[in-house]
């Protein structure tokens, strides 16, 4: 897997290395306790995508620019303040096997620095004036609340349909890679169409993305940073789960919804429940809706002429639904 990430990276090498500078002087401040949790942020960051599909979609169309990095940039920003605030609601105290900065600083530093991390994310977009740049990332920010607040609103009564449980994914992690592509593009181009269909490819990665996170739940090995169950036990309705319990007997139906409200810390009716998923399809019916998504995705791309980039967005495609973790 290490090396199909390498692989991708090849034509945006130099962009990436350089990016993990600029991405860093976009954090700094004048307040020493700022740096120092920004300094852990850069230390501890994850495989970087999001960055990687904002200059691999700039190359598809022209070339990566100042104007690319800030938006690069900006998506980063969103995308680590969302995961700082996202410790703070959930209590977790561990992410990508580091402490969380909530584990670390505490919940009110932690809201801070996720609030200045937001704020900077605008500023870069206002102080050059990429007003597209930050119309962008506006609605994405709104969309990730709106998802979060409607998964919340939902799981309380349990009732996510398939439709309902879409819409959320969409709002939550598909938005901000489509808001990659589409930043991606409107960096390197003034061609509005391009943007918004590549907003669309970046929309049908994020569901398929998130389709094989949520299928990591039900795999027999424990994922890096994520247990298996643990959708489970925090009562989150995933795609598996509410296409196995919409085609369960009523009385099934009636004994696993009990294990999800009530008995969602007991490992044995944890266990049987994802097991009682495997059996019924559930896993299967899950995979082939992320197929989907990502022949979609395939199809928006098929329109480009042939280029490293768009070879790396495709294989960055395989990348999203073969993953490991």
């Amino acid at each position: 897997m290490a090396n199909i990430v390498e692989e991708i990276k090849k034509p945006i090498n130099a962009e990436m290395k350089l990016f993990e500078q600029k991405f860093y002087e976009s954090m700094q401040s004048n307040v020493a306790l700022l740096d120092k949790v920004t300094r852990f942020i850069v230390t501890t960051k994850g495989k970087q995508m999001r960055p990687m599909f904002v200059f691999l979609c700039a190359k598809l169309v022209g070339e990566v620019n100042e104007k690319s990095f800030r938006g690069a940039s900006m998506i980063e920003l969103i995308h680590t303040a969302t995961l700082v605030h996202d410790d703070v609601v959930d209590e977790s105290f561990k992410r990508r096997n580091f402490f969380s900065i909530n584990a670390l600083w505490k919940n009110k530093i932690a809201v801070l620095v996720g609030d200045y991390l937001l704020s900077k994310a605008v500023l870069l977009s206002t102080d050059h004036k990429d007003f597209d740049l930050l119309a962008v990332i506006s609605r994405t920010i709104r969309e990730m609340a709106e998802g979060e607040l409607l998964q919340l609103e939902k799981a309380r009564k349990l009732d996510i349909t398939e439709e309902v449980y879409y819409e959320i994914i969409r709002q939550k992690t598909a938005t901000l890679i489509a808001a990659c592509c589409e930043i991606g593009v409107l960096s390197a181009s003034n061609d509005e169409t391009l943007a918004k269909k590549m907003m669309e490819f970046g929309t049908h990665t994020g569901m398929a993305f998130q389709i094989k996170d949520d299928l990591f739940d039900y795999l027999t090995t424990t994922i890096i940073g994520k247990p298996v169950g643990i959708d489970i036990k925090e009562q989150k309705m995933t795609l598996p789960l509410i296409y196995t319990l919409k085609m369960a007997n009523e009385k099934d139906r009636k004994y696993f919804f009990t294990t999800i409200k009530r008995y969602n810390n007991d490992q044995k009716r944890v266990k049987e429940l994802i097991e009682f998923v495997k059996k019924s399809g559930g896993l299967d019916y899950a995979v082939g809706k992320m197929k989907e998504y990502q022949q979609k995705a395939k199809d928006i791309l098929a329109d480009f002429p042939e280029s490293e980039a768009k070879k790396s967005l495709q294989l960055m495609l395989d990348y999203v639904i073969e993953r490991k973790f």
